[in-house]
């Protein structure tokens, strides 16, 4: 019947808004991947749950702050068009123009060269020093490096659906390694974060962690990790 077809078109819409979202946001801050606390961890602060608290605000920036922007871009230029060939990144190269003159669409294209750049580059060091941990051989390395100069020759001529759908399926199987991790770990999650709540009910500003207060944390870290 009629309400029945509404309803399911009602759901395949909400589940694909769902998906897409889902997969993009993913995209955007890479929450739950596990590759953010490979910087959160090197930087330095008084207290891990603090370090934890920005990590958390970087995610609301850079999801509901910059790609709003960008959607909202987007839309009141009138860029979009359902069905046309404009798609990713030249139909923002569009927006920009349209709103701000030609050179919005050369700004985005140098800004995107920088960012493309600077995540290669980053994500590379984070892959390589994850690669000396599990087998520090040299040919181990040189395959490694041969595979990360394919990738990124093949992401830069390859179909963007291609991509986009393997870029999917790495961050899901990221995701699905961290998460289980998250959760094994996440006793210790707890009590960091507890020393640092009863830190600021006792009316300390800036928290500090004091490991040799918790002996079971102490024993599995190594001593240059904190000190």
């Amino acid at each position: 019947g009629l309400e029945q077809a509404a309803s399911g078109f009602a759901g395949y819409a909400v589940s694909q808004a769902m998906m897409m979202g889902i997969k993009r946001g993913l995209f955007s801050n890479e929450a739950g991947m596990g590759s953010a606390p490979n910087a959160a961890a090197a930087a330095t602060t008084a207290h891990p749950a603090s370090q934890g608290i920005i990590q958390m605000f970087g995610v609301f920036i850079d999801t509901i702050i910059v790609c709003s922007c960008t959607a909202f871009i987007v839309l009141l230029s009138g860029a979009y068009v359902p069905g046309a060939e404009l798609k990713g990144v030249q139909l923002t190269q569009a927006a920009l123009s349209a709103t701000l003159g030609s050179w919005g669409g050369h700004f985005l294209a140098v800004a995107l060269f920088l960012f493309c750049f600077s995540s290669i580059i980053g994500n590379y060091a984070y892959a390589e020093g994850n690669v000396e941990f599990i087998k520090n051989n040299k040919g181990v390395m040189l395959a490694f490096r041969l595979l990360v100069l394919f990738m990124v020759g093949f992401g830069a001529i390859g179909s963007s659906p291609l991509v986009w759908d393997m870029a999917d399926l790495a961050m899901g199987v990221m995701a699905l390694i961290n998460l289980f991790a998250i959760v094994m770990l996440s006793k210790y999650v707890f009590i960091l974060l507890k020393d640092y709540q009863q830190q600021l009910k006792a009316g300390v500003k800036q928290p500090v962690f004091d490991v040799k207060k918790y002996p079971e944390i102490e024993a599995k870290i190594h001593k240059d990790v904190w000190q």
